[in-house]
């Protein structure tokens, strides 16, 4: 199947590289350290983005090992670096004056220039340049390198405002920039008081016990036919249109899918819905799924959702997926594996040929 074009986008300087990360995130950073991709003639084209929660000192070295080597694979031409944080100014030790033993007033000093070092030194190890090392604080930006006044510490350059063409194509893709990781979390995570909890425990336990019959009566063959049709019934039930808007479906249904997803030949086919053309519908019922289900059931739909977002280049929200799936089951392999492809920044082509290679060859 054809792969969805994917807009280039190429922004103009520093500043609107910087107002752009929660774009190129999915969400608004916090205390982050985050590497963009520079690629194409002169580095003017943005390619991928990297980022971590700012480490303690003793880790720094370690995490820019790790994030160097994700971006690396890219194959940049440059890289610009950002801290994101709201961490005030530092003030260098008192300096005795050579003329006179009072002490110099203590110079002010950008925060986490030990990490921006490390960084720096893991990424040259790697012969990657560092276009510009940046702080973005409280809505200015700082170049670490720079030694004009505006880059002084109390000073900075306030970001643009406006729309980013990088914005405006993220809103026609149908993007939603999350306040912070935490509110991606939130989508798919039920609420400790959410009063329909109960309701859907119970719609599981009935659905379990009819999944029970139907594998004695059917077999596992007829099961999984009968399993695989309640999945395409639900996703026509999730596709976009007026007729769906106001859809939301039962819980016997989400239940239904649920345990359907059980079976590893249905989840596995289920991938394959994320290459045609009911991929948001399936987008939008895994994600209901998710935010519904009981332990240890949401593991099977979160991993699904985690392909589909990947598919869409959302890693931030496959990431979150993930992590859902592997604390329904830590030693489920697929979603480990998955894991272990979006740590090592497996771009969504890549993911896309090798799903469509694996249906392939169970269809034989």
């Amino acid at each position: 199947m054809d792969e969805p074009r994917i807009p280039v986008i190429r922004l103009g300087d520093t500043g609107e590289v910087a107002a752009a990360l929660p774009h190129l995130l999915g969400f608004h950073p916090a205390e982050s350290v985050v590497l963009v991709s520079l690629r194409g003639t002169g580095g003017s084209r943005v390619g991928l983005t990297v980022r971590a929660d700012l480490p303690p000192p003793a880790a720094a070295r370690s995490l820019a090992r790790t994030l160097a080597a994700r971006v690396a694979t890219d194959e940049p031409e440059a890289v610009l670096l950002a801290v994101v944080s709201e961490a005030p100014d530092l003030h260098a030790p008192h300096v005795l004056a050579c003329d006179t033993a009072a002490p110099l007033p203590p110079a002010p000093e950008l925060p986490h220039r030990d990490v921006v070092h490390e960084v720096v030194l893991a990424l040259d190890a790697r012969d990657v340049p560092v276009r510009e090392a940046l702080l973005v604080r409280s809505g200015r930006w700082w170049d670490y390198d720079c030694p004009y006044p505006c880059c002084a510490p109390g000073a900075g350059t306030p970001l643009p405002g406006g729309a980013s063409p990088l914005a405006a194509a993220a809103v026609a893709g149908g993007a939603v920039l999350a306040a912070g990781r935490e509110v991606l979390t939130a989508r798919i995570t039920p609420s400790d008081d959410d009063p329909g909890a109960a309701a859907m425990a119970a719609a599981c336990l009935s659905a379990g016990r009819e999944h029970a019959a139907r594998l004695r009566a059917l077999g596992r063959e007829g099961l999984a036919a009968q399993a695989g049709a309640a999945i395409s019934s639900a996703v026509a039930d999730c596709r976009p249109g007026p007729d769906t808007a106001a859809t939301r479906l039962a819980d016997p249904r989400v239940a239904r899918v649920l345990w359907a997803l059980t079976l590893p030949e249905v989840r596995d086919r289920a991938l394959g819905l994320a290459l045609g053309p009911d991929a948001a519908a399936a987008e939008v019922l895994w994600t209901e799924c998710t935010r519904r289900a009981p332990v240890p059931l949401d593991g099977p739909p979160a991993t699904l959702l985690a392909v589909s977002a990947w598919l869409r280049g959302d890693g931030a929200m496959a990431n979150v997926a993930l992590d859902r799936a592997l604390a329904a089951d830590p030693d489920a392999e697929l979603p480990q594996l998955l894991a272990d492809g979006l740590a090592a920044c497996l771009p969504p082509s890549a993911l896309r040929a090798l799903i469509s290679s694996t249906l392939e060859q169970d269809a034989r």
